[in-house]
């Protein structure tokens, strides 16, 4: 398995920032668990793919399957894009509510194999049949596994079995488990790592194992991960900091120190989803400040964006009103093409930087520019940036208005002592407010994936509208009416023991590619 590098020189905006690699979802269920874990998995499901598949702009995931395990594998969905498709994919997530909850199978140790092996040859196939219509911007898969089984036990069996299967077109392989206790208090926005773990969280042959809680929140939270941009391919931002900038360095002022940086969204943008209420605003849109460093960059050989520190600032001495923009984040690179020296330099560099800046009580204003001369003897515009410290390995980055942009404004100062009465009867409503030290966004709800769920849940064609009617499908059924792929599967390998069984399983994958389906579309698409 590899990274994803590339080759191509000075890739595009939308390469940079959106496009993602295909995903390949793979549920397996056990029994009894699976009572426990349904209803919050297809739930956040459904709320991440509302949001994903609603983004305007370039899509920011590009194809998508999803498989389940239980005595034999089974595909559910083949490869499809992600963008304009939620009502397919909401029929999908209907049909893994309908699967058996209660009872027991004989789980069979091969079907998780088979489902990885299928869907890797579904996507090869996929590729060579869109090629011959479409270039290809991606050429590697991800997979993950969801399991509530001990995830350790699960990366064996996958490295067993495994061990001779050719994994070039895997770019990452991960084994996700679902713990069983749930979140009462949601104070945190990052799935969970085993603590048994080490820090990078690899066992054996590049399986990534990770843990998350049996809850809605921390589900979407892991699945919302998929919306970032995580290419390692280059460096985004170089931060340059010189010496004029602090008075105890010695460094010279034209050796200045250069922190390579990556680049991530802290939120998404309002102005991205139809309907809402800020949908009109276009003046946070990340199209705007934030892309733009993506743009000058991608004019650069280097395809980085370059900051230039310029001077500090006391932290109370930053009014909040003279900020614009959606904030995003920098932290230290973990580009691939570094070594191994220059990265943990790196990081170090950057780690002390946050910590003088919170003991010095510091910001940053930095001047963002293109590297390189530029195409017209026109002097650029730029644009001027405050960078903050945090607790975490990470600078905040906000857009702070110039000289250009101020208009005039007059405020009278507050005078020194309001009038009694009405300081008390003010004072009295504010004590009455159920008063939080800090304000958590995770438990905060606006409703959001319910309004773009009944936006884009209309039925297109023949949508199955009795999903939710229907009784939960038992092990083994099979439905006749499934969406196709566009290719052959996979030929099934007899399990010993269970060759009389065989050819139902043979017809289950087959059935889900070859039966009529009006759903069958253009892989170039949206």
């Amino acid at each position: 398995m590899h990274p994803g590098r590339t080759t191509g020189k000075g890739p595009s905006t939308h390469t940079q920032i959106d496009q993602q690699p295909p995903r390949l979802l793979i549920v397996h269920i056990a029994l009894p668990s699976w009572g426990d874990i349904c209803a919050n998995l297809c739930e956040a499901l459904q709320n991440f793919f509302s949001l994903a598949c609603s983004l305007m702009g370039p899509s920011r995931m590009s194809l998508f399957s999803l498989y389940m395990v239980q005595d034999q594998h089974e595909c559910i969905l083949p490869f499809v894009q992600v963008k304009g498709n939620f009502p397919r994919l909401q029929t999908c997530i209907s049909e893994l509510r309908m699967l058996q909850r209660e009872g027991c199978f004989r789980s069979q140790g091969a079907s998780l194999r088979l489902a990885v092996e299928d869907g890797l040859q579904q996507f090869k196939q996929y590729s060579t049949h869109v090629t011959t219509r479409a270039a290809l911007t991606y050429t590697s898969l991800e997979i993950t596994i969801l399991t509530s089984q001990p995830g350790k036990e699960v990366v064996k069996q996958l490295e067993e079995g495994l061990k001779d299967t050719d994994l070039a077109r895997v770019r990452r392989l991960q084994v996700v488990e679902v713990t069983k206790g749930i979140l009462e208090h949601v104070d945190s926005v990052s799935p969970v790592e085993d603590p048994s773990n080490d820090e990078s969280s690899i066992l054996g042959t590049d399986i990534d194992l990770q843990t998350i809680d049996n809850d809605i929140v921390s589900m979407e939270i892991f699945f919302k991960a998929w919306l970032h941009n995580g290419g390692t391919d280059q460096e985004q931002i170089h931060l340059l900091l010189s010496s004029q900038c602090f008075s105890n360095t010695s460094r010279p002022r034209d050796n200045p120190m250069c922190l390579k940086c990556d680049l991530q969204e802290r939120l998404l943008s309002p102005s991205l989803l139809p309907g809402t209420a800020d949908g009109s605003l276009r003046m946070d849109d990340p199209k705007g400040d934030f892309i733009t460093l993506y743009q000058m960059a991608s004019q650069s050989s280097t395809s980085h964006y370059e900051l230039q520190v310029i001077k500090a600032l006391k932290s109370s001495g930053l009014c909040e009103s003279l900020t614009y923009g959606l904030p995003f984040i920098l932290r230290p690179t973990s580009c691939w093409q570094l070594d191994w020296d220059e990265l943990e330099t790196n990081q170090q560099h950057f780690h002390a930087l946050c910590h003088s800046l919170l003991k010095r009580e510091w910001l940053l204003l930095a001047k963002g520019e293109p590297l390189g001369p530029g195409h017209s003897q026109r002097i650029p515009a730029s644009t001027f940036y405050v960078i903050m410290p945090s607790r975490s390995l990470t600078l905040l980055v906000k857009a702070v208005a110039t000289r250009e942009l101020m208009l005039p404004s007059t405020f009278p100062l507050l005078p020194e002592d309001p009038r009694d009465d009405s300081l008390k009867n003010v004072e009295s409503m504010l004590d009455s407010l159920e008063l939080e030290p800090t304000y958590n966004p995770l438990q905060v709800q606006s409703h959001l994936y319910s309004h773009l769920s009944n936006i884009y849940a209309k039925p297109q064609g023949r949508l199955h509208p009795h999903w939710e009617s229907r009784a939960p499908r038992k092990t083994g059924q099979l439905q006749t009416n499934r969406a196709r792929a566009t290719v052959a599967p996979l030929p099934i390998t007899p399990v010993p023991g269970r060759a009389s069984k065989m050819p139902a399983v043979s017809k289950s994958s087959s059935d889900a590619f070859f039966l009529p389906s009006e759903w069958e579309e253009d892989p170039s698409g949206p």
